[in-house]
């Protein structure tokens, strides 16, 4: 074998110009969701159009607000019946089965149902984030075209995740994060030739979004401070306790999947019956509907504080952990952030009171918090460290977000055999690798490993006699296949399975190839 380049070659260029072209239009795409998103939002809740994200809990509605979820609701029950059953749940895990099954093959109206199923869901109070959806989108954008060029299954893979990460990068204005994402949740390869098309899309996408919104940090907080040793070793097992509820809170959202599917109604009135459960919680948490991104920045700058952060962490889990056990259409990603940033929060105000000396800022303690429970749940353990520096621009965070995150994916690693992103497709039969190693026969040379002197049977020998040689210990008898010296005529085949199960021994797998006259 040659030096391996990772396939880097004219090839590869020309798949990354389809996925630049992929990063314009997912960008372009991630604005008109959100925009939609946006009008329905405002048409649900304060019956007016509008085009920005808005938040949902501001309104005049009453009681009544339980209905808007489940009016959404039942329309995306109805679209996931009558039009696609994939637009159902948060897209990362259906993309992840397409890629590993069905040859990164997407069909075309899972690309037009998932934003608009998304968006009636997230518009009606879902509490869900707009990410999620718009990975799944882009993703089947790649795959699309992937499908309309002529290509192998290899490079579809490759502008599949290259448009999900695109369209994560449209979003938040974070291409090293959306690479990593496609690097440690799609492409199951760190291989250049991949890599490369990635880059470049997500780049373009985050280059569009810059032009339409500047330069300008996602959650905005006030600079931290570099912290000091004794708030580093506070990091470990502040990162162990959130590790432990992003195990709990997968558990919990496959406990409520199980437990819809014991329903005796058919899954198209499920997410109406979870999205129950949301317009209450919303009536009395109104910050639990909708994205909630405000959220996020509230409780890493501080504008979210005592009991306030308990609740909302709380109200939020309970909502989401049901709305998206219920199989309806949305993301998981500021969600999850959003309880971790409470959580982090939380343990940073009661672990400055309680241990001052440490030096703990609580809102360090929630940029940590809102990583290391999606690094938990998912084993994304690199693109939560990015997604957490880039959209706040805290760089003195890097060293407690890697101690964080780090125990984090430890403790989740330890309890937890599967994660919220595989849990669902390995239930079908699907096996997802989780390492990343170099091929040992890539590495092996013959010469190390074949047989300087072959083990050779002579035409003459009777099976008798092989089948004696066979089943004693002697050198070379343990060799998967015997050349035959013989000028015959005929050849055939005897396996040890055979000789051993005429004898009523146990069955053994090497073959015996014979040639010549039968003995």
């Amino acid at each position: 074998m040659g030096a391996d380049t990772g396939g880097v070659n004219a090839r590869t260029l020309f798949i990354g110009l389809l996925a630049v072209g992929i990063g314009v239009i997912a960008a372009f795409v991630a604005r008109a969701l959100l925009a939609l998103i946006a009008l329905i939002t405002h048409l649900s809740f304060q019956g007016r159009i509008g085009w920005t994200l808005a938040d949902p809990g501001h309104n005049a509605l009453g009681a009544w607000v339980i209905a808007v979820p489940v009016i959404g609701a039942l329309i995306v029950g109805a679209m996931a019946r009558y039009g696609s059953p994939a637009i159902r749940g948060h897209g990362i895990p259906e993309a992840m089965e397409q890629i590993l099954t069905n040859r990164s093959r997407i069909p075309l109206r899972v690309l037009l149902l998932k934003p608009l199923s998304a968006a009636i869901s997230i518009g009606t109070g879902g509490p869900f984030g707009a990410e999620g959806p718009i990975i799944a989108t882009g993703g089947a954008l790649g795959s699309v075209v992937g499908q309309w060029v002529h290509i192998t299954p290899g490079e579809r893979k490759t502008l599949l995740a290259a448009g999900a990460a695109a369209g994560m990068a449209a979003v938040f204005g974070t291409p090293l994060a959306a690479v990593m994402l496609a690097i440690e949740l799609l492409l199951f390869e760190f291989r250049p030739a991949s890599l490369l098309p990635v880059l470049a899309a997500c780049t373009t996408a985050a280059a569009i979004r810059a032009l339409f919104l500047g330069f300008a940090p996602f959650f905005p907080m006030a600079p931290l401070a570099w912290p000091h040793a004794l708030a580093l070793l506070a990091c470990v097992p502040l990162g162990a306790m959130v590790g432990l509820t992003a195990v709990l809170v997968t558990r919990a959202v496959y406990a409520v999947e199980d437990a819809f599917d014991h329903l005796p109604v058919h899954w198209m009135w499920w997410p109406a019956l979870g999205a129950v459960a949301v317009g209450l919680i919303g009536w009395w948490q109104p910050r639990t509907l909708g994205v909630g991104y405000v959220n996020i920045t509230d409780a890493l700058s501080g504008g979210l504080v005592g009991p306030a952060l308990w609740l909302l962490g709380l109200a939020k889990l309970v909502s989401w952990t049901v709305a998206l056990g219920s199989g309806t259409s949305g993301g998981t990603l500021a969600p999850l952030m959003t309880v971790g940033a409470c959580l982090g929060a939380a343990l940073g105000h009661a672990t400055a009171i309680l241990f001052p000396q440490l030096g703990l800022d609580p809102n360090l303690a929630a940029l940590i918090g809102m990583a290391s429970i999606f690094a938990g749940a998912s084993r994304a353990l690199f693109m939560s460290v990015a997604f957490a520096l880039e959209t706040t621009w805290q760089m003195p965070g890097l060293l407690p977000l890697l101690i964080g995150c780090g125990s984090a994916f430890l403790v989740s690693s330890l309890l937890m055999r599967r994660t919220i992103m595989t849990e669902k497709i390995i239930r079908r039969g699907v096996q997802v690798p989780d390492t990343y190693q170099a091929d040992p026969l890539a590495l092996a040379r013959v010469r190390d490993y074949a047989s300087r002197a072959p083990v050779v049977l002579e035409a003459t020998q009777r099976v008798d006699d092989v089948r004696a040689w066979l089943d004693s210990d002697a050198a070379g008898s343990n060799h998967l296949g015997f050349p035959v010296l013989a000028a015959g005529a005929s050849c055939w085949a005897y396996s040890r399975a055979r000789i051993c199960s005429e004898r009523g021994s146990p069955p053994c797998n090497p073959w015996v190839v014979w040639c010549g006259d039968r003995p």
